[in-house]
């Protein structure tokens, strides 16, 4: 009989330290107390509460009873492609040929072909932080080297021109933006962009990536501007990312697309053709009515989305040791705990970081939010109100009790 111990699994060294998604885990943990019976509100997922448009659904129905299961054209079929191209000329000013657009299995999977067809062992990335968390891992995985460059909340969020520069080096690829951002809602007026767009122009070895996937949740006065409409000169080094799942609350169908020069594309395909071919069929020809389609519902869920702000940042305020930055978009709010970082909680632990004032709302309060410390900045937490009035006012009630029995 052999009793051999089988060697232990290693895993390659590009994903050792890197770990399933936080988020993900705190969801998954609040799954689990709910099926315990607990009344968990869950302020951790960045997905719309809202359901496809049933002109959407329609469409993809349409498309299973004409036949269109088959494989696609590997980065996105022709209708696709030019309602993407339509949809860019149309509402960003930008104007870019079928062969300069990639479609892929959402926008993550379009920012890692990205990452994967350009970077080099030890080649940089800036990231504005704070960051959605992905981004350091793709650039992890793809070779690279995350620099994480903070935005201070005196000045929105936004990072600042001089802080770029500093970052900038013979090895740094790319700079990745995300405005609005998640996961502090700030947005980049064409003001703010300015000294940015200043900074790459000075320096022609860096590419610009520019995630738009929240540009319809904007609020009040603003309104989201591309960065490469601003800047025609960067178009050449420039991806615009974006997608469907935000602004059409597709976040289960998969597709996003990248805008970029022909050459970067062509890369982007290669790394495309050897992992998950093209995005799903179906999903496509729904993408192709979302973008085609009528419009007039986004006014009407970002006023929704609008109320709910307003209402999870009054709370927060409230919150003695809680502080909260109105946001000009998406569907988060980036609030700050240092109020109450140090202090004790009623079983004797003391919270020392954000991911302990959080473990805490979510272990005592059955309340799931996100530590900010993931997201490149401490200590803030993420609530994305995404979500039913009545469990946001619930949640806020939750979060205040939680924070006045502190000691």
């Amino acid at each position: 009989m052999n009793t051999a111990v089988p060697p232990a699994f290693r895993p390659a060294r590009r994903i050792a330290g890197i770990g399933v998604s936080e988020i993900l885990a705190i969801g998954a943990r609040a799954v689990q107390l709910r099926r315990e019976g607990r009344p968990v509100i869950v302020l951790g997922a960045g997905e719309p509460d809202f359901d496809t448009p049933d002109n959407v659904k329609d469409a993809a129905v349409a498309a299973i009873r004409a036949g269109a299961t088959k494989y696609t054209v590997l980065d996105g079929t022709a209708e696709l492609k030019a309602a993407v191209a339509a949809k860019l000329r149309r509402e960003n000013r930008l104007d870019y040929a079928p062969t300069e657009i990639s479609i892929g299995a959402g926008a993550k999977q379009v920012i890692h072909n990205a990452l994967m067809a350009t970077l080099d062992d030890g080649d940089e990335v800036v990231i504005a932080a704070p960051y959605w968390t992905s981004y350091a891992d793709m650039v992890a995985i793809a070779g690279g080297v995350p620099v994480p460059v903070a935005g201070r909340e005196e000045n929105g969020f936004r990072i600042e021109a001089t802080a770029l520069e500093q970052a900038i080096t013979p090895r740094t690829r790319w700079l990745m933006l995300n405005s609005p951002s998640n996961p502090t809602g700030a947005a980049y007026s064409p003001a703010d962009y300015r000294p940015i767009l200043d900074v790459l122009l000075r320096h022609p070895q860096v590419w610009l990536m520019s995630d738009e996937i929240y540009e319809h949740l904007c609020y009040g006065n603003f309104s989201a501007v591309s960065p490469v409409a601003l800047e025609p000169a960067l178009r050449e080094r420039a991806l615009v990312v974006n997608g469907v799942s935000k602004s059409y609350a597709m976040t289960g169908w998969r597709i996003g697309y990248g805008a970029g020069p022909e050459a970067l594309i062509r890369a982007m395909a290669v790394v495309q053709s050897q992992s998950t071919s093209n995005p799903c069929s179906v999903s496509q020809a729904a993408a192709v009515e979302a973008l085609n389609g009528p419009q007039d519902f986004l006014a009407e869920r970002r006023a929704s989305f609008l109320h709910r702000r307003d209402l999870v940042v009054e709370a927060l305020n409230a919150i003695p040791g809680i502080t909260c930055r109105r946001p000009e978009g998406a569907f988060y709010a980036f609030a700050g705990c240092a109020g109450v970082i140090g202090r004790t909680t009623p079983t004797g632990a003391v919270l020392s970081t954000d991911m302990d004032f959080c473990r805490y709302l979510l272990e005592e309060h059955d309340v799931a939010v996100v530590p900010g410390s993931i997201f490149g900045l401490a200590p803030y937490f993420r609530v994305s109100y995404a979500t039913a009035e009545g469990e946001l006012r619930t949640a806020m009630a939750r979060i205040a009790r939680a924070v006045e029995v502190l000691r």
